[in-house]
C-alpha cells in the first residue's frame, strides 16, 4: 500500500511480495530507486494556495481568543506583581521583578466585550504602573 497524497492509500499490484497474502509492513531493500511517479504526485500538489488559506485564518482573532489573550496577560501581571512582594519582604530589591513587570504592562493588551473584566485589567494594570512609579521615587531617594 502506498499513499500518493491527498487522495488516500492505493495498492500496487507489484507492490507485495510473491510469497505474502495477508497486510503487513515490508521495507523496500536500500538499492531500491523510488518510483518515478511519486515524484511526479508530489510535485502536482501545490501547497502554496493552502499555507496562505492557513495564514489568513490564523491573522483572524475570535472573541474567545481575544478573551484568552487578556486573561493571560493580566495573570501574568499579578504573578509579576506577587514576585515584586516576595521580593520586597525578603530585603532584596526586586530589580529583577521590576524588570519584568515593566515588560508585561508593556504588551499590547486586547481589548474584551465584557466591562467588567475590561474593570478588573484596568485595575491590574494601575496596580503595575504604581508599583514601577514607586520603584523609580526609591531609586530616585538614592
Amino acid at each position: 500500500m502506498k499513499v500518493t497524497g491527498p487522495s488516500g492509500p492505493s495498492t500496487s499490484p507489484g507492490a507485495r511480495p510473491a510469497g505474502r497474502q495477508g497486510g503487513g509492513f515490508s521495507v523496500p531493500s536500500s538499492g531500491a530507486a523510488a518510483p518515478a511517479g511519486a515524484a511526479t504526485a508530489a510535485a502536482g500538489v501545490s501547497g502554496v494556495a493552502g499555507v496562505s488559506a492557513l495564514m489568513a485564518l490564523q491573522g483572524v482573532e475570535d472573541v474567545t481568543e481575544r478573551r484568552r489573550r487578556a486573561l493571560r496577560r493580566g495573570h501574568g501581571l499579578l504573578d509579576r506583581l506577587e514576585e515584586l512582594k516576595l521580593a520586597l519582604l525578603g530585603g532584596e530589591a526586586g530589580e529583577a521583578a521590576l524588570e519584568r513587570l515593566g515588560r508585561g504592562l508593556g504588551e499590547e493588551r486586547p481589548t474584551d466585550a465584557d466591562p467588567g473584566l475590561n474593570s478588573l485589567l484596568n485595575q491590574i494594570d494601575l496596580r503595575a504602573a504604581v508599583e514601577l512609579a514607586k520603584a523609580d521615587l526609591r531609586r530616585a531617594a538614592t
